[in-house]
């Protein structure tokens, strides 16, 4: 049975302040023994990640219902200096871009650290499903927020 993930306790503080913090806890939880708190794998928290960093260049299918996109937008700022709820559930289209197989640790650590060298190098940003047209910045952000939230739900074994 699925866990549900906006009531999960015990997961970690994590609120990464640039893409480098974001890739050494990668690498440090991929090498650790690590608890799962959530539903899904290092390897698939990893995979996911590279996804949603790739769809903001490459674009991502789907969108929110209108009143949950004027929603957010009215409240963007806000949004984007807080922190991502858990338990949020994506279109049914835009899931099944970003919602990951079963992927190896190293796979997903791979395309990890390719998405975040490929946000380094392209300019190019396209508007978000949810808040609509975003600036490299605010992009950044939201990324470094999604990361937080999913890789809060991988804990140290020996915590």
């Amino acid at each position: 049975m699925p866990v549900d993930t906006a009531r999960v306790e015990g997961r970690r503080k994590v609120d990464y302040k640039s893409f480098e913090e974001l890739l050494a806890d990668a690498d440090r939880l991929s090498t650790a023994g690590v608890k799962m708190l959530g539903n899904w794998t290092p390897g698939m928290i990893f995979q996911h990640l590279a996804a949603a960093l790739n769809g903001s260049i490459d674009g991502l299918p789907g969108k929110f219902p209108w009143h949950l996109r004027l929603m957010v937008r009215l409240f963007k700022k806000r949004l984007l200096a807080g922190q991502m709820p858990a338990g949020f559930k994506p279109p049914a289209d835009l899931a099944k871009a970003v919602i990951p197989e079963a992927t190896p640790v190293e796979t997903g650590l791979a395309n990890l650290h390719a998405a975040v060298a490929r946000l380094g190098k392209e300019s190019t940003r396209t508007p978000h499903p949810l808040f609509g047209k975003l600036t490299k910045d605010e992009w950044d952000r939201l990324h470094l927020m999604h990361a937080s939230l999913h890789m809060s739900f991988l804990a140290p074994a020996d915590t």
